[in-house]
């Protein structure tokens, strides 16, 4: 059964005990399972990678059936799902009524996805696919927030908080934090204030170097280089954020073998591209075959790898990973 992210009041009188939440948002995940799971909740919480379940599957579900008169309510959380947890769910469903509660965190999940496919028609669990935020949806987690901690902001710190965050909820609701904590001590707070407290001016970089290295745009990539201070962290940052657009990227080229007009496949791809974004994943996927942008990606986690071992040196690898095609 399909709940979407703007149903998620009908979780209060579902009776499931299981439910996946799956996509790239990851959150409006915590926010799905701080609102309706952990909240009041008493028990005990323990989460789980699926390769965790998969390697004691008989034990965990044998617990998963025992009950004990002194055992506290539970909730079990299991991050990283993939197909290979369908013989798992479909063997707990076969049996009787399930008392835990379980969660299931995924990446994103495509149509012909068997764990997607199951939860979808199996009226006995629910599923919730969480997409990109738009800029709508952004500025509705301003302003509730301002308006729960009763503190105004004008609109253009609103509009440069939301377009920093680059549709990450996380990122925003990080960033509304620190502005409170200064707002107790000063009353109204100026573009200068957020702009020196908030760390969205660096990670604004990370993805704009990001978003250049895949267009190719040599020279851009270069004076972001030289204009930014990058730490050993910001390395690692640096090299997730190539690899997730990378990730993107591959997907979107997938779809062009398939499909040749480019605009087609970048306004029905899922999740939604944010749309001050297209012009330059247009310009990214124009840029790179299928095979090329394959080759990227086991180049970055050979990055990765080696940076992690020699981070005194880590922003020279970084630099010279990204300055070269």
């Amino acid at each position: 059964m399909i709940i979407k992210s703007f149903e998620l009041e009908k979780l209060k009188s579902n009776k499931s005990n299981i439910h996946l939440i799956y996509g790239n948002n990851e959150g409006i995940k915590e926010d799905i399972i701080d609102s309706f799971y952990l909240k009041n909740f008493n028990g005990e919480i323990l989460k789980y990678d699926e390769q965790e379940i998969l390697n004691n599957k008989d034990e965990f579900i044998s617990n998963l059936f025992i009950k004990s008169l002194f055992q506290e309510s539970k909730l079990i959380i299991i991050s990283r799902a993939t197909d290979k947890l369908i013989g798992l769910i479909t063997e707990i469903l076969k049996r009787k009524t399930l008392e835990v509660n379980i969660i299931i965190k995924s990446t994103n999940l495509e149509k012909r996805s068997k764990l997607r496919n199951l939860f979808e028609k199996e009226n006995q669990i629910i599923c919730t696919p969480v997409y990109e935020d738009d800029v709508r949806s952004l500025n509705t987690i301003v302003n509730n927030f301002l308006k729960a901690n009763k503190f105004s902001l004008s609109q253009e710190i609103k509009n440069i908080l939301i377009d920093r965050s680059k549709g990450d909820r996380i990122n925003l609701k990080n960033e509304l934090s620190k502005l409170r904590n200064l707002q107790i001590s000063k009353k109204k707070l100026t573009l200068e204030d957020v702009l020196k407290l908030s760390n969205l001016a660096e990670n604004y970089s990370v993805f704009e170097l990001s978003d250049n290295y895949l267009a190719k745009n040599s020279k851009r990539v270069s004076s972001i280089l030289n204009e930014n201070n990058y730490s050993s962290e910001d390395c690692i940052l640096i090299i997730r954020t190539i690899l997730n657009k990378s990730k993107r990227l591959l997907k979107i080229r997938n779809e062009i073998d398939n499909n040749t007009n480019v605009d087609q496949v970048l306004s029905s791809f899922k999740p939604p591209i944010f749309w001050k974004e297209k012009a330059i994943v247009k310009k990214q996927a124009q840029s790179w075959s299928t095979d090329e942008v394959k080759k990227i990606i086991f180049k970055i986690n050979d990055l990765e790898a080696v940076v992690k071992k020699n981070t005194v040196n880590s922003m020279l690898f970084v630099s010279n990973f990204v300055s070269n095609y």
